[in-house]
Parts: C-alpha cells; structure tokens; sequence
C-alpha cells in the first residue's frame, strides 16, 4: 500500500483525476451489477445490450455531474464530511440518468434498481475517497510521527485536523482527564484517561505528548506536566490562548514545554488606575530599553498609550530590534505614541540630561545594569562603574530636572550580597534614597525580585540547550535554590508598584516559593522524553545509566546557594497582593556621597582591593565568599609586571577623555 500512496503522490495534478475518473467509472460500473444482483439474485440481466447502454450514458452523466460539482478539485489527502454533498449530487444525477435511459433503451431496468444504483454509487465513491484519505494520513504512509494529543475539547479537535493536514505529525489517539469526554469519539479517534498513556504509547508507538489545553490554569498544567514526567515522553504544547486569541500564533504551532508552564504562576489581573498612573499621556524613558526587562517594561508602558517613550539603551543591536518591534506594535494598534530610540550610556550624565531635558521626560524606569553574577565578579571596576556611578547620574540628573518619578529596577542579589553585583544594586539602592530624603518634586523608589524566566543568562535557556545538544545539564551545586517570575508580570508589578510610591520606598514582589534548581533541570530533562542521572564529576559520565548525565560543577564566583528579598523582617502589604513594602537602612546624601568619593577615586586607580574594602564597609552587608580578588584584569597584572598606578589628576584626565 505504501508503494501504491507513494506512487499516486507524485502523479501530476492531471494524472491524479483522471486516475480518480478511471476509478469512480469502474465503481457505478460495479454499482449497477451489485444493485442488479441484488434486485435479481442473479446474472441474467447480462446478456441485455440495453442495460450497459444505460450504463454508459449513467456514467457519463455521473463523471460531468461530479465535475461540474467540484468533486475532483478537492485534493483526496484533506477531504472531509463536505466532499459527501457533489458525490451524493452526482449519484442523484446518475440515477435519473440511469433510469431515463433504461425507459429510451427499452432495457427492462426494475423500478427500484436506480435507486439501490445511487446509494451503491454514493457509498462506492464517496467511501473510496475516505479510505484514500486514511491510508495517505497512516503516519507509516507518510512517515508522520505519531503523536498523542492531551486534551479532547476544542483546541484538541482543531490540532487534531490541523495535524492530520500537516506532514510531521499524525495524532493517534486523545486523551483527557474528563470523565465525560472519556470513550467517546472524536475527530475520528477514542478519547482515553490519562493513566492509558504508557499503553497508548507502546501500542502506537508515539513518543511524543501534545498538550492542547490553553486555557487551563498554570496551576493545573503544571500538576499534568508533574504526571506526564514518569512516562518518559516528550511533552509539548501548543500557544497559550492570549496568544491564539491575538492571532499571534497557531495552533499548529508546537513549541517545547516553556518555563511558565514549569514555574509560572497564575498572575493576578493588573490594576489599569496603576498601570496608568504614571505612564498613561505621559513623556516615559526606560534605560536599558533593549534589555529582558528593559523591553518588556517598553512593550507593557507603549500598551497605556503613553504621549512618547524613550528608548535608552547602550547597545546599537538591542535599540535597533526593540524600537523595531515598538514601531510595529504602535503602527499595528493605531497608537500615536512617538517612539525616540537614544543611544546611549547611562554613565554619561550630559547625555542623560540633555535626553530628559530634550523630551520632557516624567517617568524614568531605570533597568541598565550589568546585572551577570560571574561577568561582574570578573570586571569589578566597570561593574561598579556603570550600576553605581550610572545610576548616581540618573537619579542626580533627574531630581536637578524635575522627573516626577524614578524607579530603579533592583534584585534580590542586594541583599546580604556576596557578590559585587549585588553590592553594587545595594548602593544604588541606597543612591535612590540618599536622593528622596533630599528631593521634594521627584518621587524615587526601588522595585526588588529575583530570577525571571527566560532572560538573557537565564538558567533556563542554557537547560534547554544543553539537552538539545544531548547533555550534560551543569548545575552549580545539589540545593542551590532561586525565586522565578515571568517576564511579564515582573514588569507589570514593576510599574504599579511605582505608582503606588511615595517617596524612598523599597517595594518587594512577591516571588512565590524558591525552586531548587537541580529538580528543575530533571523535570526539564524529563519532560524532553529522557532519563537524567547525576554525577558529580564530568568524567563520571556513564551512559548506561541514562539519558542526559547532570553533573554539579560547583558554585560560581560571587554565587549564593540561596537569594532573599528582604534585609529585615518587617514587610508591609500595600494595596496589591503581591507587592510589599520593605524599611531599609538608608543613608543621607551627605555621608553616602563622601563614600561614594572614595569609590570613585578607587575606580580612577584602578585599584580594586580598595574597592571591596570601601563596599565592605558601607552597610550593605556585603560579605564575599572568599578572600579572593576575582578581578581578571586585577589578577593578570599581579600575575605580570604590575602596570604603574596612575596619580589621581592624571586618572581624571584619563577617565574625561
């Protein structure tokens, strides 16, 4: 059968119908014997030159009614239940046909055999495009991959056909966790319950399970994806809803199980009076604007119509791209917000200054950072530079300026930070307060949470690949633990907690549970259809014991096994549930500047045993892993001949050029 489907398949448009016309001619052939046959109970009617002529003209009569109904412009692999409508049509046709020229021909036809006729030609030709259209959907057929597909309503049926029309994949069988749905039949196949898969997969041979449940809860997903681990099949899933429903994707469009299924929480419905407070027909300015957060706070503030939205950003690639798909987007919706992509650093303080005062901007979001633990541990000098000194710029330009409000993007790794990045957002914490005790027209505040899925660095991201490429998974060590939070509901917190800020607040999100990370990387590995195993050691890696080897390489420079959110234990609720607020110490502007003079002077000296002795003695509650300096520029100079230490005025002069 393969040969012959193998065969029809690369016959030419042409070639296919009239092989289709040869067929259904031979089929009313067949279907007038048969309904004479059964009339008669006999072949006597053979010898009746009468009746093949009523055949002849039947048939022709047939084939042009078929035709001119749009019978063989249907291609047979995606035929469906309409297909019935021509071919009843044309049995009709070829009754009436049969039984007018019987009388013509004086062929002696009983009454009743045209009738028997048009069913034996509508069953003949219309089931033969039925059975064509199975033996060509046969995943051995075609060599489609057979899929089960999790989810018998609606986005199930419509996968379900979607696949059938496609050439990667073939579903054999749905499955469903309601008890209503469970034995019935639909798109042709038997809806199981879940606890069927392992004996669905091993009778069909699938490998792969097709999650077609957008619109469940993530609650919910993430208690099937828990179920679905033991199996050992790969799971995927089709668009969320939000996205079907904008038209953003298909749902044909499979993609591997994301990290809002694994970790994703359900979000609570924004508050639009939030939302809108501080951006809504406002001028608003975002660093770091190519950044995760960075964009994503552009694509959720251009959402609340803002009058124009400044895109500061210190890389060319990452403006180009992000303003790019702003312009789309505002285009697309018919929003008259004016884009302005401004290259930029946020170390330099003209620049900032002539930016905000060029676009009279109101509301700065302050995201630029070097924000990569082990990155930053290595180049301390300009570490500190850009999230310290940066954001020194930022919050001083802005408050000379008039800004109504700044929110600094911090991070969970500023509190008790054992890295100088977490140091570093922890001064720059402190900066945003020293200037709202000072300021009475700009409102500062800071907005903290830890890890969100899928950016750049992402622990995610880089599980993903390392099983594409067929391991090993790294994880640093066996209970290393972060929070997650998607993208999008880290950058709608974000905004409405500015909005609800008064002045040196420090708001915390609320994060959920911490998640180990080695269970992370299991369930990923799981959830790909293989087994993980663990070892310690990348030389212990030993197939035999599974699929993808997850070996533990040891805590990174800088690297916490856990983060927190909070310094003190005091948080207080605001008016939305996942949005606290935190007391910090804080420092006046007069103190933290004479700090920060000699900060500045350390990084002019390039001299960075001083820098983490000066961090070390702000309250920070910095406290470094070890003893060492990580620096790698620091470590080759001790290494070499150590390059001179510039004099002060000569390391000014140096830095303004």
């Amino acid at each position: 059968m393969a040969f012959h489907s193998d065969r029809f398949s690369a016959l030419s448009r042409r070639g296919k119908i009239a092989l289709q016309l040869a067929m259904d001619a031979l089929l009313i052939a067949l279907s007038l014997i048969g309904a004479m046959v059964l009339r008669l109970e006999s072949l006597a009617f053979v010898d009746r030159p009468g009746i093949w002529g009523a055949l002849a003209i039947a048939t022709l009569v047939a084939l042009v009614g078929f035709w001119g109904l749009g019978l063989y412009r249907a291609m047979v692999r995606y035929v469906t239940a309409r297909i019935l409508i021509p071919v009843g049509g044309g049995a009709l046709m070829a009754a009436a046909a049969l039984y007018g020229a019987g009388l013509v021909l004086d062929s002696g036809l009983p009454r009743s055999v045209p009738v028997i006729f048009a069913v034996f030609v509508f069953l003949s030709v219309g089931g033969l495009r039925f059975v064509a259209r199975e033996i060509f959907r046969n995943p051995v057929q075609l060599r489609k991959q057979p899929v089960i597909i999790y989810g018998a309503g609606n986005s199930g049926r419509q996968l379900a056909n979607a696949l059938f029309h496609g050439r990667d994949h073939a579903p054999v069988a749905l499955v469903d966790d309601d008890p209503r749905l469970q034995r019935l039949r639909i798109s042709g196949m038997r809806v199981h319950a879940p606890d069927q898969i392992p004996r669905l997969a091993e009778a069909t041979g699938a490998r792969i399970v097709l999650l077609a449940i957008p619109s469940l809860s993530r609650a919910r997903r993430r208690e099937i994806l828990e179920q679905l681990e033991q199996y050992r099949l790969e799971i995927r899933t089709i668009p969320d809803m939000s996205e079907l429903i904008t038209g953003k994707a298909r749902i044909s469009e499979l993609r591997a199980v994301s990290p809002e299924d694994l970790l994703g929480r359900d979000p609570v419905a924004p508050d639009p009076g939030l939302l809108a407070r501080t951006t809504a027909g406002k001028v608003v300015m975002v660093t770091g604007a190519g950044g995760s957060i960075g964009s994503e706070l552009c694509r959720q503030v251009l959402g609340q119509k803002p009058a124009a939205l400044v895109l500061f950003e210190v890389s060319e690639f990452a403006l180009y791209t992000i303003e790019a798909e702003l312009g789309a987007t505002a285009a697309r919706l018919g929003l008259a917000t004016r884009i302005v992509p401004v290259l930029g650093s946020v170390q330099h303080s003209r620049r900032l200054e002539a930016t905000i005062r060029a676009f009279g901007v109101q509301t700065i979001y302050h995201a630029a950072a070097y924000k990569h633990v082990p990155l930053v541990e290595e180049n301390i000098v300009e570490g500190v530079r850009n999230n310290i000194f940066g954001t020194l710029s930022l919050a001083s330009a802005a408050r000379r300026l008039g800004v109504g409000n700044v929110i600094l993007i911090s991070t969970d790794k500023a509190v008790r930070p054992t890295n100088i990045m977490g140091a570093t957002k922890r001064v720059a914490e402190l900066i945003c307060q020293a200037q709202a005790l000072e300021s009475t027209k700009t409102v500062f505040s800071m907005v903290r949470f830890g890890n969100v899925l899928g950016s750049s660095g992402s622990v995610i991201p880089r599980f993903r690949a390392q099983i594409e490429r067929g391991g090993p998974v790294t994880v640093t060590h066996r209970d290393v633990t972060r929070y997650f939070m998607t993208i999008p509901e880290a950058a709608q917190l974000v905004i409405q907690a500015g909005a609800m800020a008064r002045g040196g607040d420090v708001f915390v999100l609320d994060m959920g549970e911490p998640v180990r990370i080695l269970d992370l990387a299991e369930s990923m590995v799981r959830l790909h259809g293989l087994t993980p195993y663990l070892v310690d050691d990348p030389g212990q890696i030993q197939p035999e014991r599974g699929d993808i080897p997850i070996c533990i390489t040891g805590l990174r420079k800088g690297e916490k096994l856990f983060e927190e959110l909070l310094i003190g234990d005091n948080p207080a609720p605001t008016q939305h549930p996942r949005i606290m607020t935190a007391s910090e110490v804080t420092l006046p502007l007069d103190t933290l500047e004479a700090a920060l003079d000699r900060l500045l002077a350390a990084c002019e000296r390039f001299d960075v045993p001083e820098i983490i002795t000066i961090l070390r003695a702000m309250p920070l509650g910095y406290t470094p892993r070890t003893g060492e300096i990580p620096d790698l520029l620091w470590e080759a100079q001790q290494a070499s001949d150590p390059i001179p230490t510039p004099a002060p005025e000569q390391a000014n002069r140096e830095a303004h050029a």
